[in-house]
């Protein structure tokens, strides 16, 4: 068996070596840092809508939809001029760019102009931004590290994510409640400056462009392509699609999520932000587990398991409205639980994407997952916000975990979740 194959996902135990590899340094310092600052906007901006401006589910769930809503736009189109365009420039351009945009939002405050217009602006304008970002930096990875890294690579990634996740949304929930929303926004804005530096210096030596930026682009036929090749693939079909309805449906429930906590629990901004700092310690645990998880199972097994666990650690959520006494504990043990099993789904899924397609097709095959799995987030949002307007909050919420848990049907109707040592040679074509 192919040894490259078998280190791709999970089945040997590699010396680590990406704290030594500067180029690799770089883009995790950028990415840790612009993480700590995402993680305090993620909690500061509906908090912001919620508390300041009283917004109702419906403006909730069209917050929701803004950020989102350019991977669903431009996401395919991203991708195709991705793999025609060196990467590293990218990054740094768009970290300016959000950062600038979401320095509107204190300046907006300052002067007395604050609203949910400006703030659905803000979020469109900064998401487009953020696919530009996300594609380019899921398509650099491989060129920078080699494919036999890929799983060590992301791991890391994923666990600065987690770190972040554990103490940005205590920080934002500790400045919201000092300094109030707004200038816990800047926060961010900040963020990005400082990561643009690291990503102003990142070299890319063995990048494969598609065709060099003077040939005729073709752009229709480029981004035919990325779709044909995600749908072709017996591997990575079901996992876009496991993705896709887990994303629909869990914005369904994060939509309304802060205004369940603030309304019907009763939790303030302090609460709110250890909330989602204890998903970051589950986050990290699961970014730590998921290469001995894949080693141990199976990559398949464990990428459907965790799809299935998370789903049912989610439940305790809308349930623990019933019982206002343990209402808290009862939710920070379903955020924990669920993010240490979504991040096991996600280095894995991640990692089998960026080993299976070839590089030329990389930022084609990025775009069209992130356009179909991110793209579902809005909708989520927009379907999230208007069933809290018709059912209320708590069915929602209900609604939402029992789509996320019916999310691993994809895995289990499809060769994923066989993906084991003995068959994992095969895996390369996918077909």
């Amino acid at each position: 068996m192919n040894k490259h194959i078998l280190a791709r996902f999970g089945e040997r135990v590699r010396p680590t070596g990406l704290w030594l590899h500067s180029s690799f340094l770089k883009l995790w310092a950028a990415e840790t840092v612009s993480s700590f600052g995402s993680q305090v906007t993620i909690v500061a901006l509906p908090l912001l809508a919620a508390l300041t401006l009283d917004a109702s589910p419906l403006q909730m769930g069209l917050l929701s939809a803004a950020s989102t809503a350019p991977f669903l736009l431009i996401g395919l189109f991203v991708g195709a001029w991705v793999d025609r365009t060196h990467r590293a420039p990218l990054l740094a351009v768009s970290d300016l760019a959000r950062a600038a945009l979401l320095a509107v939002i204190p300046a907006a405050w300052m002067l007395g102009f604050l609203s949910m217009g400006l703030l659905y602006a803000v979020a469109l304008g900064a998401g487009t931004f953020t696919v530009i970002l996300d594609v380019a930096s899921l398509s650099v990875l491989p060129a920078l590290v080699g494919r036999e890294s890929l799983v060590e690579g992301n791991g890391k990634l994923e666990a600065s994510r987690s770190l972040a996740q554990i103490g940005g949304p205590g920080l934002a929930g500790w400045l919201v409640g000092l300094f109030g929303a707004p200038l816990a926004v800047l926060i961010d804005a900040v963020s990005y400056l400082i990561s643009a530096t690291f990503l102003i210096r990142l070299k890319t030596p063995g990048e494969i462009l598609f065709s060099s930026p003077d040939e005729p682009r073709r752009m229709l036929r480029d981004v035919a392509e990325g779709l044909r090749v995600v749908f072709a693939h017996r591997l990575l079909r079901p996992l876009v699609l496991c993705s896709a309805t887990h994303n629909f449906f869990g914005f369904v429930f994060l939509s309304i999520y802060v205004l369940y906590l603030t309304a019907d629990l009763g939790l303030g901004p302090a609460a709110v932000g250890l909330v989602f700092a204890l998903g970051g310690v589950g986050a990290l645990l699961g970014a730590l587990v998921a290469q001995p998880a894949a080693r141990w199972f199976g990559q398949g097994p464990a990428m459907t398991g965790s799809v299935i666990l998370c789903g049912l650690w989610g439940m305790a959520i809308p349930l623990a409205v019933a019982v206002p006494a343990v209402a808290l504990p009862m939710v920070l043990a379903a955020e924990f639980a669920q993010y240490l099993f979504l991040v096991i789904y996600r280095v894995g899924e991640v990692s089998a994407r960026q080993a299976l397609t070839l590089d030329h097709l990389l930022g084609r095959v990025n775009a069209t997952q992130r356009f179909l799995v991110y793209g579902a987030i809005p909708l989520g949002g927009l379907c999230g916000g208007f069933l809290g307007e018709v059912v209320g909050v708590p069915l929602t919420l209900v609604a939402g975990m029992v789509g996320m848990l019916l999310a691993y049907l994809w895995l289990m109707l499809s060769p994923v979740r066989t993906m084991r040592r003995r068959n994992q040679a095969n895996m390369e074509s996918g077909r």
